[in-house]
């Protein structure tokens, strides 16, 4: 039976590298898409929930909300942003590979096929559920800062570039080591079972012979030259050649072949060569010659230096159903807890999905989580910060008595537990994977806004991240950028357990007997700031609204943007009041009503991210598997 794969119970998830967080104790910015291809057309809200089609329905059985039929597989499946990478995780699966396997296989074709979002030249973050030792792993797979740059080489180019604000989007200035590479390698040392030279080996294939792009991808790379050129122009991106010669010589259009023939030479030998090939020989030499020939303090030390490291998913409670489960800072994964312990006082399910008062009861809990994010969220190993801080015993139920769901605060702050110890201390691509063992991962990597920095080192064929864009440049703060240092970064893989699964009662009077967390969903969603209030809106549309899957990514979003960001200075007056709604068409009835609780609501514009997830269905041991509509990705399974 598949489910003796999961046993488990609550005391054991904590103690199995996942700190849980009980309810009774409480608590890059995307290119955008032009309206015609981002106005999705959604039905309205709905307020009779229980209309909703369960797992198993047919869709014109119930609310004909989602796209398509979510995928069933008993064996393995997979979910990505490009449907060859996901026949590559099958591929890999039915080969006898793992789900990590899979999983790394997939996430090396996206860095051919979706470029504009991924690649090796970037950082890399997952989670992944082992059913051999029963246990929740986090790899955070961020890189740093070089070691000889300096606050004042940040200041500099800030001034000169971004009016003294921040640091600019593109060049040297903003390339941090990535830590792609040693991800895979880790994940691959812990979990994988074939050769990573046969990982590896279909992407060095389509490389070298052509690979599809598709639509939606398509169009994001045609926009690169628009954001790269005037930076070219300007001097902000120091050098240009390599990029445009490997990418827009002209930019592949929908329905043709990207060949990459460097990056099949740069893969195939990190294969058989391993990690240390990138990171300490012969290719960490050609990136350190490139990035010193431009001017850059990014240099072979760096790399020799660089180390991801494994760290336990922080999860916290949520309707005493799902246990929900981040990784802590430097990413922003705390603030989809913070939220949704926040609306554990909230009942959305008889407010109704899309209703105003849904809408605001979560974009409040928003706000007050994303204040905290502003002046917390960093990197761990030099801010000094408990990333248990945030969802705390009480904190966030704290912070939700203070929202009315009538009205929209004028203004947040962050929480004083959380401001005390700060002064106290001091484009992306979204895949998962299960396997027959029950293995499940949840992985996401990125080179940041848009395709990344601009920069793409000789023969190499990737393009390294911007991800120092995310840097402070407040002395005081601690995301400030130091030598050394990781930014802090909007990526977050998400999972979650369950244990109100058919065949499992609950029984809340004994407490001794209630059924343990199994391993349920392993779920992510592009898109810069979005990806937490993302992550919200997939865990509250399962849970209280009761929608399976494929609907639970389909059903129209909204993204709030405004307030302070971990970018900014810790004392400028960034909040910008109320900040702006944006909704897709189908939560457009509940505008004018936001509008009149004292938003600014626009419909329906906005980067709605990519969604991709995998679940248990307890009831029949298979998988279930959906894909985000708004993207080229796909499902499937066998």
């Amino acid at each position: 039976m598949m489910r003796t794969l999961f046993a488990g119970s609550l005391a054991a998830l904590a103690l199995a590298g996942c700190a849980l967080v009980e309810p009774a104790q409480l608590d890059q910015p995307a290119i955008g898409i032009p309206a015609d291809r981002n106005a999705v057309l959604m039905p309205g809200p709905v307020l009779d929930n229980d209309a909703y089609p369960k797992i198993g329905q047919r869709p014109e059985s119930g609310r004909p909300i989602a796209s398509r039929s979510a995928v069933v597989a008993p064996n393995g499946a997979a979910a990505t942003a490009h449907p060859l990478a996901t026949q590559t995780a099958l591929d890999v699966l039915k080969a006898g590979g793992s789900a990590v396997d899979a999983a790394i296989a997939a996430n090396a074709m996206l860095g051919l096929v979706e470029p504009t979002g991924n690649g090796i030249g970037g950082d890399l973050f997952a989670i992944v559920w082992d059913p051999k030792t029963q246990t929740l792993y986090g790899y955070n797979g961020s890189g740093r800062a070089p070691k000889d740059a300096t606050l004042a080489d940040a200041q500099a180019k800030a001034d000169k570039y971004a009016e003294g604000k921040k640091l600019p989007s593109f060049g040297a200035i903003t390339v941090t080591v990535p830590g792609t590479v040693d991800g895979w390698f880790a994940l691959h040392g812990k979990f994988g079972k074939r050769p990573m030279a046969d990982n590896l080996a279909p992407t060095v294939k389509y490389a070298r012979e052509g690979a599809p792009i598709p639509e939606m991808i398509a169009w994001y790379w045609s926009r690169g030259p628009l954001r790269f050129e005037p930076a070219f122009a300007r001097g902000e991106l120091e050098e240009f050649e390599n990029a445009k010669k490997l990418y827009f010589s002209p930019a592949p259009v929908a329905g043709s072949l990207f060949r990459n023939p460097d990056l099949a030479n740069t893969l195939e030998t990190i294969g058989k060569k391993g990690r240390n090939e990138f990171y300490s020989g012969i290719m960490a030499k050609n990136m350190s010659a490139y990035l010193g020939r431009i001017g850059a303090k990014l240099d072979y030390d760096d790399f020799s230096a660089h180390k991801g490291e494994w760290i336990d998913p922080v999860c916290v409670e949520y309707r005493q159903e799902v246990a929900v489960c981040e990784l802590g800072p430097n990413t922003q994964g705390i603030a989809a807890l913070q939220m949704l312990q926040m609306l554990e006082r909230f009942d959305l399910k008889s407010m109704g999905f899309g209703s105003a008062d849904a809408l605001t009861a979560m974009i409040e809990a928003k706000r007050l989580a994303f204040a905290d994010r502003a002046v917390g969220y960093s990197d761990p190993a030099v801010s000094g910060l408990d990333p248990s801080i945030f969802v705390a015993p009480g904190y966030n139920a704290g912070r939700a008595g203070s929202i009315d769901i009538k009205r929209a605060a004028p203004s947040v702050a962050p929480g004083t537990e959380i401001t005390d110890a700060v002064l106290r201390d001091g484009d992306t691509t979204y895949l998962t994977v299960a396997d027959k063992d029950g293995m499940m991962v949840s992985l996401i990597q990125s080179n940041y806004r848009g395709m990344g920095s601009g920069l793409v080192p000789d023969n190499l064929g990737f393009m390294f991240q911007d991800r120092g864009e995310l840097f402070s440049l407040d002395p005081d703060h601690p995301n400030v950028y130091a030598p050394g240092k990781r930014p802090f970064q909007t990526i977050i893989p998400a999972f979650a357990m369950k244990k109100d699964y058919p065949g499992c009662q609950v029984r809340a009077t004994a407490p001794e007997l209630a059924c343990p967390y199994e391993p349920w969903l392993a779920f992510g969603l592009m898109g810069g700031a979005l990806q937490p209030q993302g992550h919200v809106q997939i865990i509250t549309n399962l849970v209280d609204f009761g929608m399976g899957l494929q609907e639970a990514g389909d059903a129209a979003r909204w993204e709030h943007d405004g307030g302070c960001e971990p970018t900014n200075r810790l004392n400028d007056p960034c909040d910008v009041g109320t900040g702006k709604v944006m909704l897709e068409r189908g939560l457009a009835d509940a505008a004018a009503e936001l509008q009149a609780r004292g938003y600014a609501v626009e419909c329906c514009e906005a980067n709605y991210g990519g969604y991709q997830a995998i679940m248990r269905d307890f009831d029949n041991g298979t998988w279930i598997a959906a894909t985000e509509m708004r993207k080229d990705g796909s499902a499937d399974g066998y």
